[in-house]
Parts: C-alpha cells; sequence; structure tokens
C-alpha cells in the first residue's frame, strides 16, 4: 500500500490558503484602487472608538455623529465621565442612535467595568493578548461580537477582522462564501487567509463597507459601475441576464 507523506496534507492546505489569500488581496486591491485609505475609524481617542462602537449598532453613522456632538458639548465623552453621569443625562444625548435607553445603558455598563475592573485605565485593559480580551469584551452587557472586533481593532489596536452586514452580502454575492455562514466561521475564514495585519484588517472592513454602502445594496445593486464587477459572481449572471436572446 502506498503511503502518503506526512507533510503532503500540510503542503496541499498551505497552497489552499494562499491561493484564498491571493483572492483576498486581489479584492482588497480593486477597492482600494476606487477609495483608497479610509482612514477609519475617525475618533480622536480610543475612548471615543468604544463609545462610537457601541452607538453605531443597528443605525447610520451621521446619527453616532450627532449624539457624539452632545456627548462632547456635556463633557460626557469619556468613560470615567459616564460612569458618573445619570442614565437619563447619557439617554438625552443619543437619543439619534435609536435604542437610545438601551444604549446608554450600554454604555454606563462599558464604563462601570473598565471603572471597577481596570481602575478606569482602558490603557491597562488593552494590554491583554487579543483573546483574552476579545473574551472580557464580549462578557460586558451589551458587547455582542462586532462591537467586540470593532473595539479590539480600532480602539485597542489588536488583529482581529470585523465582519457586518455588507461583509456577508458582498463575499456571498462575490461566491466566495455561503451566505448563511454564521459570525465566528465567518470571521475565523478571514483571519485564516489573511495575515494578521492590524492596518490591512483595518482598512479591508472600511473597504468593504463602502462597497456596500455605494454599490452593493440589498435590493438594487449597482453591478455595472462595481470596483469588484470583474470578480463578481453575481454581477456576472446580472449581466448574462440583461443580455438580449438570440
Amino acid at each position: 500500500m502506498r503511503q502518503t507523506h506526512p507533510h503532503g496534507a500540510n503542503a496541499r492546505e498551505d497552497h489552499d490558503i494562499k491561493q484564498v489569500q491571493a483572492v483576498l488581496m486581489d479584492i482588497y486591491h480593486r477597492m482600494y484602487a476606487t477609495f483608497g485609505d479610509r482612514r477609519w475609524w475617525p475618533a480622536e481617542t480610543a475612548e471615543e472608538v468604544v463609545i462610537d462602537a457601541i452607538l453605531v449598532q443597528s443605525v447610520a453613522w451621521s446619527n453616532v455623529v450627532k449624539a457624539i456632538d452632545c456627548l462632547r458639548q456635556r463633557g460626557l465623552l469619556s468613560l470615567e465621565a459616564l460612569h458618573a453621569a445619570p442614565l437619563e443625562v447619557v439617554a438625552e444625548c443619543v437619543v439619534p442612535t435609536r435604542y437610545y435607553r438601551a444604549k446608554a445603558q450600554k454604555l454606563k455598563a462599558f464604563a462601570a467595568h473598565v471603572h471597577e475592573r481596570h481602575d478606569g485605565s482602558l490603557e491597562r485593559m488593552f494590554e491583554q493578548d487579543t483573546e483574552t480580551l476579545r473574551e472580557e469584551l464580549l462578557s460586558v452587557y451589551g458587547i455582542g461580537p462586532e462591537t467586540a472586533d470593532d473595539i479590539l481593532l480600532y480602539a485597542a489596536g489588536k488583529p482581529s477582522f470585523v465582519i457586518d452586514a455588507y461583509t456577508k452580502r458582498i463575499f456571498s454575492r462575490l461566491g466566495l462564501i455561503d451566505e448563511r455562514i454564521g459570525y465566528e466561521p465567518l470571521r475565523a475564514w478571514f483571519m485564516r487567509h489573511l495575515p494578521a495585519d492590524v492596518a490591512l484588517y483595518n482598512n479591508y472592513h472600511a473597504l468593504i463597507d463602502a462597497i456596500g454602502h455605494h454599490f452593493c445594496s440589498v435590493r438594487r445593486p449597482a453591478c455595472t459601475s462595481c470596483p469588484l464587477r470583474a470578480v463578481c459572481r453575481h454581477a456576472s449572471s446580472q449581466a448574462a441576464e440583461a443580455q438580449p436572446a438570440g
């Protein structure tokens, strides 16, 4: 019986990873050619990124900006200030972000966690390794996987790929994933096939959101003008359907 070389499977696996990485980087460069460096996250401090990440859940960024302006005017744009402020005062500022009372509670819960667990120091909290910090973030009231990864990547500067609705929509239309894939498997897929580079993860996610916002809408995607049209299965099928019969 012929025996397989013990390293054969690993070699094939490495080859497959490199192939997918090449595809993902080609997609990245196509998006970059249109949008460039998105310079995301647009915040002045790590604490502001955390606050933004909690407020942006299920709402447009323009609404977050309104809430942040109000928090800044009230002197509440820090975790210690949020911890000390009455819930109703915080809620008044974040009204534009929908579910404002729940979001005010989430902000207060996060601020209380950092105050009690890390003596109010976000920097001390962020000294932990990526997976330990992610586990802790997910234990805080109101922090789900996407918000945790936003905080890890954009506030803590840790290599953690962020997944959102745009990511699933775009990459399923590209033909690279099943649209029913869960958050954690998709995050693991990206992190397996891309180098663990904070700057790359940062701009990659920002570029995905730019494509989703400007081109890849739910009902009427602008396939003909999308930078990814040449490598997109959905765009190809739309083009084929538009061809005249005969």
